[in-house]
């Protein structure tokens, strides 16, 4: 498996103070240096936390793999096809929200995100579609075109170490095998940390988790290279 870290909230301690420290094109770098495949970064539609510059400099300054997360909207759509990341993972977004709650609803509405991600494949860039571990949502996803799907792992993540945690998984793993099936790739990632992501090596043919809070958690005390390193042996672990 890969790792894309993720570095939103670099860019939400930055912002706290409304200066430049701590630059979030530094963190990115570090990662990179550390041993990451790419670099994950949501715009999100109020800037909390990454803002525009940040995924321009990261693409054409650091000329890393950059994985932009961001809504189904025309305005993400067209920084997109202006900055060409590497990858989209079109995610669900709610204001009021502390972080992506769900999967994007894709069943409701294949033929709205068919239409959608059209032009993203077409300009080159790999589309992800951020479900939750569903049958549906998973078949609809197979429609539309998009070449990847991120299993939302969040209730599998609060899930760990309860009674429920099988269940969960479970789900993951029943996901995981379908889209394979209908031809998708697969990714994964929310909530994943030091303690759970061991459980990732028994899902078949994960492609990449995207990891982010509990890497930058971990940097407070190790520092961001070792904090990247300590998680990619993990993920690497066989």
């Amino acid at each position: 498996m890969l790792l894309g870290v993720n570095i939103d909230h670099v860019a939400t301690l930055r912002n706290a103070r409304g200066e430049l420290e701590p630059s979030v094109i530094e963190a990115a770098q570090v990662c990179i240096k550390a041993g990451a495949n790419g670099i994950t970064a949501h715009l999100r539609e109020d800037r909390r936390h990454i803002v525009d510059y940040d995924v321009f400099a990261i693409k054409n300054d650091l000329k890393c793999k950059l994985n932009l997360e961001m809504a189904a909207t025309y305005e993400m759509k067209k920084i997109a096809l202006e900055i060409l990341p590497y990858s989209c993972c079109i995610v669900p977004e709610n204001r009021q929200e502390i972080t992506t709650e769900g999967g994007l609803d894709v069943y409701s509405q294949p033929g709205k995100i068919k239409e959608y991600v059209k032009p993203l494949i077409e300009a080159g860039i790999q589309v992800s579609l951020f479900i939750d571990p569903e049958r549906n949502q998973v078949s609809a996803a197979a429609e539309t075109g998009a070449q990847f799907i991120e299993l939302h792992t969040g209730a599998f993540s609060r899930a760990y170490g309860k009674s429920n945690e099988d269940i969960e998984f479970k789900k993951l793993k029943q996901a995981a095998s379908f889209a394979h099936l209908l031809g998708l790739k697969v990714n994964a990632g929310h909530g994943l940390n030091y303690q759970n992501v061991s459980k990732m090596h028994d899902i078949d043919g994960l492609y990449e988790l995207n990891i982010g809070h509990s890497i930058i958690s971990r940097a407070i005390f190790t520092g961001l290279d070792c904090a990247v390193s300590e998680m990619l042996s993990l993920v690497n672990k066989n």
